[in-house]
């Protein structure tokens, strides 16, 4: 009999061992990309949870070795974590798997206390650890009271505990950017690449640095040179084809109204180290291409600049780029 009783033991340990470990797996293989598709992974996490009943109906009516609620509890606990942490894709957020597992913990606990005795075989073993005095009720309050609460305290430390080390990856704001662009069926070469709006009264290029008599100046009344007409046409777009204030700024500072909703915060143009350092192709390849063609090592500094190519001509591209320029007072970077 004993040794019956050993290997139901041995059988219903190992039962558990592949429940709990079964769930991660199939997680990991429906998830992962596995062989398995979304209908049969459904599935398959069915049968786990329709083998995991029929093994507790097995193990309490037929061999009389029922599963204790003290071992259920944070066992069914665990499968609602795997589930919502694991098994449940895209992952969600951590103040909804808060939420949700608050609600799992709550469900937990009125099953556990749906019927007196059911709350008397749950409660019964907590009551024995903080009542009685023999050696496992001892050794029980020590792990609760004293060891747990350390671990805890030693994990929290542990993650507040600031970090002097270097970054896994090297984080570059203003990354090097492609040799060439492709920007409405035409290849532009970000090196030798000029803007064509930049152009003085005689109809010339007009070169950096020239630009400095129009700043200061009102690109919006009266009969103005021809540069200011393309600030102006420039402004046109920051301000209301694209909008570009509500997260750059009326002031080009970065502190729009739409702003601190994003981490980092867009751009200070008035800044002295954004657009004074760079070239007039290098803010025509941000403004054109937007985050999603930003290279590897921009990142963790990701950007949600939308690729503008996708609603401005190149024309306005170019004529806003002018604009910024000319209404920080700022000159593009140029290496002549």
């Amino acid at each position: 009999m004993s040794k019956y009783i050993n290997k139901a033991v041995f059988a219903q340990v190992l039962a558990l061992i592949l429940v709990i470990l079964a769930v991660p797996m199939m997680a990991w293989a429906g998830g992962g990309g596995g062989p398995f598709s979304a209908g049969t992974f459904s599935a398959i996490q069915v049968g786990l949870v329709l083998f995991a009943v029929i093994s507790a109906w097995l193990l309490k009516g037929k061999m009389g070795l029922p599963m204790p609620k003290l071992i259920q509890a944070p066992l069914l606990w665990v499968i609602c974590y795997v589930g919502f942490r694991i098994i449940l894709t895209p992952p969600i957020p951590f103040s909804l798997l808060a939420m949700y597992m608050g609600v799992c913990t709550v469900a937990i606990f009125l099953y556990c206390s749906l019927t007196t005795p059911s709350w008397e075989e749950f409660s019964h073993p907590i009551a024995v650890m903080l009542r009685e005095d023999h050696g496992t009720a001892k050794l029980s309050r020590y792990a609760t009271f004293l060891i747990v609460p350390g671990l805890i305290a030693f994990q929290t430390y542990s993650q507040m505990l600031p970090s002097f080390g270097e970054p896994i990856e090297l984080r570059t704001v203003h990354p090097a950017p492609p040799a060439s662009i492709n920007l409405h069926k035409k290849t532009y070469n970000l090196q030798t690449a000029e803007n064509p709006f930049r152009v003085g009264e005689d109809g010339n290029y007009l070169k950096v640095g020239d630009e400095a008599q129009y700043f200061g100046g009102n690109a919006w009344t009266g009969d103005v040179p021809k540069f200011l007409q393309q600030v102006q046409q420039g402004g046109t777009v920051f301000f209301g084809t694209a909008g570009c204030f509500f997260c750059h700024g009326d002031n080009l500072d970065g502190k729009g109204p739409f702003s601190f909703a994003f981490n980092p915060i867009p751009a200070n143009f008035a800044d002295p180290g954004t657009i004074s350092q760079l070239q007039e192709t290098f803010v025509f390849w941000r403004v054109a291409k937007g985050g999603p063609d930003l290279s590897r090592e921009a990142f963790p500094w990701a950007s949600a600049m939308p690729p503008w190519e996708k609603h401005l001509t190149t024309n306005e591209i170019w004529k806003v780029i002018i604009f910024e320029y000319w209404h920080t007072g700022f000159f593009p970077r140029t290496w002549g």
